[in-house]
């Protein structure tokens, strides 16, 4: 039984990498994906990719540090297709450094985009799951979360924040809402270019991620971690 197909997913960070990744992959098992992203000409090319595939996309400019933005994404999916089922808290940055270096403004760039941005859709998402009576938040994490390492502690740390919240979520949703968080590990995206030679493609977080939605409704993935083999 395919219970992707037909579900509406709103996807920030969608214009490449892992976020691009995932909705090519639902737009193929059958999903309406609703696109968000900074850069409109990727989120236009990627669009048009999928219908000329045979699926179904929208797409809104979306910068996840303004809340208005992440809240007309998931309200463009119900506008236009009376629903939303899944909100993916895609986007993040990952500007390292050691402490000492005193990047302030990274770290508070790091907090803006992997912190509140969740939030933010948290905010735009929960009011239209409780409407609907069902919905399912996946967020975007790290392994960088679970083996701190110098020059990612602001990382880590911010990727653990959203553990923590996303917990708290969980425990509050009661049985109708679904919350899941994915791990990456290595993972070959713009996000980080230097990544090692064993980093794997974004379609296996992709399709980690198509699991956790496939499941049925009374089935709540609560956490994945998909990383390479060779990753210590």
């Amino acid at each position: 039984m395919n219970r992707i197909e037909g579900k509406v997913v709103a996807i920030t960070g969608a214009s490449s990498g892992i976020g691009e990744a995932t909705a090519a992959h639902l737009a193929e098992r059958g999903a309406i994906v609703v696109l968000g992203a900074r850069r409109k000409e990727r989120l236009v090319a990627l669009a048009e990719r999928i219908a000329a595939g045979g699926g179904k996309a929208s797409y809104r400019v979306t910068d996840v540090k303004k809340r208005d933005d992440v809240t007309r994404l998931a309200q463009l999916a119900v506008e236009r297709y009376g629903k939303l089922d899944v909100l993916i808290s895609n986007a993040g940055i990952a500007p390292i450094s050691p402490l000492d270096d005193l990047k302030v403004e990274d770290w508070e760039e790091m907090i803006d985009v992997n912190v509140k941005g969740v939030l933010y859709g948290i905010a735009a998402g929960l009011p239209i799951f409780r409407r609907q009576g069902f919905g399912h938040f996946i967020q975007t994490l790290s392994t960088a979360g679970l083996r701190i390492v110098p020059t990612m502690a602001v990382y880590a740390g911010s990727k653990n924040a959203v553990r923590a919240i996303s917990e708290g979520l969980r425990q509050e949703a009661g049985e109708k809402l679904r919350v899941t968080t994915i791990s990456p590990g290595y993972v070959r995206t713009e996000l980080s270019p230097s990544m090692p030679a064993m980093a794997i493609p974004p379609t296996a977080i992709a399709e980690a991620i198509a699991f956790a939605i496939g499941q049925p409704d009374n089935v709540d993935v609560g956490e994945i971690v998909v990383r390479p083999t060779a990753q210590a």
